[in-house]
């Protein structure tokens, strides 16, 4: 157990002040950007609104202490779509876990500096989603005829657009290049939904909202293939010890993400 879990289990707290306790500790692995005074406020709020997270964090504080460690050092506000506060239970014991979200991939992406926009989107069976890889920018030919620099994707946005069967996430960098093009298939999200701790459980984004899952596990993917940072890239300028792009250990932060490559070609349900 870390100094922090043993210190936790010395002593009868509130979460609200346990995180009152540790703000020195989170200001330490914070991000340049965070201010833990207003971090710590948002995490006691998101308690204070959820009976079950609630419950959660005075079972197991120690849990509660860790996700928000990992929100703080990845830069991220807790309890939002971009770093889920959740109840689960481990071995029949409640505890909290974090889980990046796929707006706090995208803001990683953004905070390197080198994308000038991100796309991430889900396809629905009825939307118009086309897809032939080969072409890499206006100073090199395409590598075979009908070949795209990105996907083509058309939905019709007041009617049935059905059920989801895929993925697709890209970055247009800073000088108008496009990164790599991942596109996943309804196969793959099972898969990476498979691999999620809880997946199944009452309060799972997966089961709350499953399309920012769908969302994550693209954004999740193009974070392999495009520069991501828990710094803000006007802060790195400022800080000059600071290494120019500082990489977001993602693997780490959330194991419910298969490593499986992205796929290329037309989208296979």
């Amino acid at each position: 157990m870390s100094h922090i879990g043993n210190a936790i289990a010395r002593q009868e707290q509130t979460p609200a002040s346990l995180i009152e306790q540790y703000k020195p500790e989170l200001a330490t692995v914070a991000a340049s950007h965070i201010k833990v005074d207003t971090f710590a406020r948002l995490a006691v709020g998101v308690l204070r609104q959820n009976p079950r997270l609630m419950e959660a964090a005075q079972a197991n504080p120690a849990s509660l202490m860790s996700a928000l460690m990992t929100a703080a050092r990845l830069g991220l506000e807790p309890g939002t779509e971009k770093f889920y506060l959740r109840p689960i239970k481990r071995k029949g014991r409640p505890e909290v876990q974090g889980i990046v979200g796929y707006q706090g991939i995208v803001e990683l992406i953004y905070n390197a500096g080198a994308a000038a926009s991100v796309v991430v989107e889900v396809v629905r069976q009825n939307d118009l989603f086309l897809w032939t890889p080969g072409a890499l920018d206006e100073q090199h030919p395409p590598r075979w005829p009908g070949a795209m620099k990105q996907p083509f994707h058309q939905v019709d946005w007041f009617g049935d657009r059905g059920p989801l069967v895929g993925a697709y996430a890209y970055a247009v960098m800073q000088g108008g290049a496009i990164s790599k093009v991942v596109v996943l298939n309804s196969s793959h999200i099972a898969r990476a939904k498979a691999k999620s701790d809880g997946a199944d459980g009452e309060y799972s984004p997966w089961r709350t909202d499953e399309e920012a899952m769908w969302l994550k596990t693209g954004a999740r993917r193009l974070g392999k293939w495009v520069p991501t940072s828990s710094e803000k890239r006007s802060a790195v300028i400022e800080r000059l010890d600071t290494p120019a792009l500082v990489p977001a250990p993602l693997g780490e932060v959330d194991p419910d993400i298969e490593d499986e490559g992205p796929i290329d070609g037309e989208l296979i349900d």
